[in-house]
């Protein structure tokens, strides 16, 4: 949207999903959280997200290691799966929030593109250990949804979340 952030402060929260909670109310209660954790004044305007991978009701979350990663592609290999990725805007008191849902299926990976994509590191850091925007982009062959909800910020949400917050998201265009 070519805003530009005043600061860029990470919330410190736990980000572990609750016994028994599903994915879509696990992602929305953790933007949520990070947008009331982050110390802002009465007027700045705080904006957070949290990206969520699914399969069914397994939370896919950032892996801890390779060995984790592999047991998540290959999960997803050849199967369709739900990104789902909450987001929440905090002015004041008041929080703004929606979710953006997409479905995206995973090509069947060969063992190749498997160590591959493994070396390669791209997968740390990442929901469901991949990023559609990096070298994974080659192991999606379709998805329905919202390819920006599925890299991790939806546009098109997130603009009117802040504009519903007073932000003039069109003022810099």
């Amino acid at each position: 949207m070519g805003l530009v952030p005043d600061a860029i402060l990470p919330p410190d929260i736990d980000e572990d999903p609750r016994k028994g909670e599903l994915p879509r109310p696990y992602a929305a209660r953790l933007a949520r959280e990070k947008a009331k954790a982050v110390a802002a004044g009465p007027e700045d305007i705080v904006l957070c997200a949290d990206t969520t991978v699914a399969l069914g009701r397994r939370i896919l979350g950032k892996p801890r290691d390779a060995a984790e990663a592999a047991e998540f592609l290959t999960l997803l290999a050849g199967r369709r799966h739900q990104v789902i990725t909450a987001v929440a805007v905090r002015r004041g008191d008041r929080i703004w929030a929606r979710e953006s849902l997409s479905a995206v299926k995973m090509k069947r990976l060969s063992d190749a593109e498997l160590n591959g994509y493994l070396a390669s590191g791209d997968w740390q850091g990442k929901a469901g250990a991949y990023g559609i925007q990096g070298l994974a982009g080659a192991l999606i062959p379709w998805i329905s949804g919202s390819y920006s909800g599925i890299m991790g910020l939806p546009v098109a949400e997130t603009a009117a979340l802040l504009t519903a917050a007073g932000y003039p998201v069109w003022r810099q265009a």
